[in-house]
């Protein structure tokens, strides 16, 4: 299983404590995810902010229509500056996401570090290369541009 790397870094003309309030609200997460993967939240009353422990639980559809369980915990959290979401169940072997945000000249840079890995060994590592990190490129560009819409920024 080889363990494959994600970064990106966005900023946003909003304070801080603006960039951690909607980000830390997990019902935002639907914002923020492309349609074409179905997001949809099966969690029931999810809290207006995240929370070390909290679980959150939904499905999507990320190839050939097929519906894909996944929930993940929020592992770490550090108000206004980072939080870590893992998969606990899903399509990956391994998927840990970090959030960090800095407050810089004019607003907030946030940076994300994911961290994944896929089943099946080497073939997983193919499927990476063919597929998976395209898609993973395809949600982070889509997200910019919802966050760019939302805040402003570019």
């Amino acid at each position: 299983m080889s363990v494959h790397r994600l970064e990106a870094t966005q900023f946003l003309p909003v304070t801080v404590d603006e960039a951690w309030r909607f980000f830390s609200d997990p019902r935002n997460l639907a914002l923020i995810t492309p349609p074409w993967l179905d997001f949809t939240l099966t969690s029931a009353d999810l809290p207006e902010q995240m929370y070390e422990g909290l679980i959150i639980a939904y499905t999507v559809r990320p190839a050939l229509n097929i519906p894909v369980k996944w929930v993940a915990e929020i592992t770490h959290v550090r108000e206004g500056d980072y939080f870590v979401d893992e998969q606990r169940s899903g399509p990956y072997s391994l998927f840990h996401h970090e959030h960090h945000f800095r407050a810089v000249q004019g607003g907030t840079e946030m940076r994300d570090i994911v961290h994944y890995a896929a089943p099946l060994g080497p073939l997983g590592d193919l499927i990476v290369r063919l597929q998976v990190r395209g898609k993973l490129d395809q949600i982070f560009s889509y997200r910019r541009k919802v966050l760019e819409q939302r805040f402003g920024g570019g």
